[in-house]
């Protein structure tokens, strides 16, 4: 009861105000100690994001994939390298360029000369966190190919399914502000993406931060200070506990309204789909889970709400002359709907 209570209180959970049987209900002890250990890690080379950690971390939980936008040099690479890092999976980057075929990211058949036979070899993307650079980089015939692999966790190569091993996390990047030589990346692939976090520039007080910790670990190689401190196991033992966490009915409902004020919202060109329900659904859990409840409350669904549907919608163009963002919207939406009580 002493770690669980030092972890409350840390997190300043007021388990006053919640049922009696919280902590018989799930047991969140050793998920919400992993997550400490996690976030303590990534502080030795990350400063600030702490927004960015949190929706990796509760993209991990949910088992769903991440594109991560923002300027070059805020740290979006480094951050999913270093959370890699903290978990002992495979890890592999694949660079975006515009001549990159999908056979560099899947794999090819290669003839065998010795049985006279075709051999598959494994592209990159058979890992366990993949990250991706600037996935806007490739034409639309390699975007293509992740298309498979992100839904169904599986590419069909010459008639045979290669199965990805669990877990299987990718993280892409781009960048919002260079558009030259870029390929926008399709509706139907942004909706495989669980978030889009937009990182932004950290302030005063993170950036110097930021400048003494490199002058004093100067002769420090940053992924060296990292170490692996959940494995393989753990995280599918946590993210089937994350599965199980309570949603009352009367959330349910409220995830349904905001969905379909998207679609009736007069700003907005496209609304959200069924998936972003689901996605929404599974994002809050996961957000539950991370502030050490094993129940949602309307505002883990708020919190999810923007990283969950700021790449699912699209601004008017009336709108979007205006100079009003997808956020924007989102935030009119969830003021003018009703809280459950």
């Amino acid at each position: 009861m002493e770690n669980q209570e030092d972890i409350n209180n840390k997190h300043t959970i007021n388990l006053e105000k919640t049922d009696n049987n919280f902590n018989s209900r799930i047991d969140m002890i050793e998920l919400r100690l992993s997550l400490d250990k996690i976030k303590a890690e990534l502080a030795k080379v990350i400063v600030g994001q702490d927004d960015m950690i949190d929706h990796l971390l509760a993209a991990l939980l949910s088992n769903g994939h991440v594109l991560v936008e923002g300027v070059p040099g805020v740290a979006k690479t480094i951050t999913a390298k270093m959370l890699a890092k903290t978990i002992a999976v495979d890890f592999s980057r694949i660079q975006f360029t515009p001549d990159l075929m999908p056979s560099d990211i899947l794999g090819t058949s290669i003839f065998n000369v010795k049985n006279s036979e075709f051999e598959f070899k494994k592209g990159p993307i058979f890992s366990h966190f993949i990250l991706i650079d600037e996935i806007n980089r490739s034409p639309a015939k390699t975007q293509s190919a992740l298309f498979e692999v992100m839904e169904e966790r599986q590419i069909t190569m010459d008639g045979i399914r290669y199965p990805m091993e669990a877990p299987f996390l990718v993280i892409a990047t781009q960048n919002p502000i260079e558009h030259e030589g870029t390929y926008r990346l399709p509706e139907a692939q942004l909706d495989r993406f669980l978030f889009k976090i937009n990182v932004g520039y950290p302030n005063l007080e993170q950036e110097i931060s930021i400048v003494k910790k490199q002058h004093d670990n100067r002769l420090e190689d940053k992924t060296d200070v990292i170490n692996p401190v959940v494995t393989a196991a753990q995280l599918a033992t946590y993210q089937n506990l994350v599965k199980e966490v309570i949603v009352e009915s009367q959330l349910l409902e409220y995830i349904a309204k905001i969905i379909i004020n998207t679609r009736e919202n007069p700003f907005l060109y496209l609304g959200a789909s069924p998936r972003a329900s689901l996605a929404l659904l599974t994002a809050s859990k996961a957000f539950a889970a991370l502030r050490g409840r094993d129940f949602v409350t309307p505002e883990d669904i708020k919190e999810a709400s923007f990283a969950v549907l700021r790449h699912r919608v699209i601004v008017s163009p009336e709108r979007e002359m205006e100079g009003l963002s997808a956020d924007e919207i989102i935030r009119q939406i969830l003021e003018g709907i009703e809280i459950p009580r």
